[in-house]
């Protein structure tokens, strides 16, 4: 007889579920047999995920986690929750700061018996960004409201869909020439199945994962310059690249209607990469997937010929 995953017919509510990684986490737990309760402030954003489930296996719950009343109805009859809110905008430290404790605390006052909460790498009391200290933050408030909450540290996440590749895809095929900031700055990207996986083996084995920290890297460091030549390699175009200086990143993040806000110029600048001080998907059980995995295969589109086209000559 097969074994029965133990999220078959859970019920676990995803707040933030309608996002980018949501996305990936939805899809992951429906697989397991779970049972959604996919939470957000814009929860039809996550409307095209009903065709892969089950009668009676997804539902939709308009949600505020800055709001007591929303959450404490949210997690009600929920065994596991899982918080995915963030943003870049907006009182930050509202959001992914209290409104994190907030929902731990109505999780545990509910009787939920698995608690994951999706922080980021740079989460920092100490640090010069909203981000980084909204994001320690909600890890503090998390950790004081449900003792046992899993908490996850991703790096930088791609994905076929993202916006971070993208944008620099988008640029690298319409300009020759490209500006490349923090060209030295660090990251450890990590793909977005291995992330939402990580989720998924969290809330199975609470007692094996509850109480614990884990950052999520990639198997490799790349530079902000060996990115964006990675991208143009595998769109066969040939680039140059400027590097710029920080003054200058600083200048242009701090303009208004920029792809980039100051508080994220500040974390790429001091890097995205894993502490090595503590668990991760190895612990877990995961083996991360590398970005030039995929690379090839999702820069067809921004290819002049699509698939078709020819490898850029050496």
């Amino acid at each position: 007889m097969a074994n029965i995953d133990p999220l078959n017919g859970k019920l676990i509510v995803v707040t933030g579920g309608s996002g980018f990684l949501g996305n990936y986490v939805a899809q992951a737990l429906l697989q397991r047999g779970a049972r959604l309760r996919i939470a957000s402030r814009n929860p039809k954003q996550a409307f095209h995920l009903q065709p892969l489930a089950n009668l009676g296996q997804l539902q939709f719950a308009s949600c505020d986690i800055t709001d007591e009343q929303h959450v404490a109805a949210v997690v009600q009859g929920a065994d596991a929750v899982v918080n995915l809110a963030g943003s870049f905008d907006g009182d930050l430290h509202e959001l992914m700061g209290r409104g994190a404790g907030q929902l731990a605390q109505a999780a545990k006052t509910a009787g939920v018996n698995a608690f994951v909460h999706v922080s980021a790498i740079g989460a920092d009391a100490a640090s010069e960004t909203d981000y980084a200290q909204a994001k320690a933050l909600g890890e503090a408030l998390v950790a004081e409201a449900f003792p046992k909450a899993t908490i996850l540290r991703p790096s930088l996440i791609f994905g076929k869909d993202d916006f971070f590749i993208n944008m620099f895809a988008g640029l690298i095929r319409i300009m020759p020439v490209l500006p490349v900031f923090g060209p030295d700055a660090k990251l450890q990207p990590v793909y977005v199945d291995d992330c939402a996986e990580a989720v998924a083996v969290a809330l199975a084995d609470p007692g094996k994962h509850g109480g614990k920290t884990y950052e999520l890297g990639g198997p490799e460091q790349l530079t902000m310059m060996n990115l964006h030549q990675r991208i143009a390699d595998a769109e066969r175009r040939e680039r140059t690249f400027v590097p710029m200086p920080d003054f200058v990143s600083g200048l242009f993040a701090a303009m208004p209607l920029t792809p980039m806000s100051s508080d994220q110029w500040n974390l790429l600048k001091t890097g995205n990469v894993v502490s090595g001080n503590a668990k991760g998907f190895k612990q877990l059980g995961i083996e991360p997937k590398p970005l030039d995995l995929f690379l090839g295969k999702w820069m067809n589109r921004y290819r002049k010929h699509g698939r078709f086209t020819m490898p850029a000559k050496a």
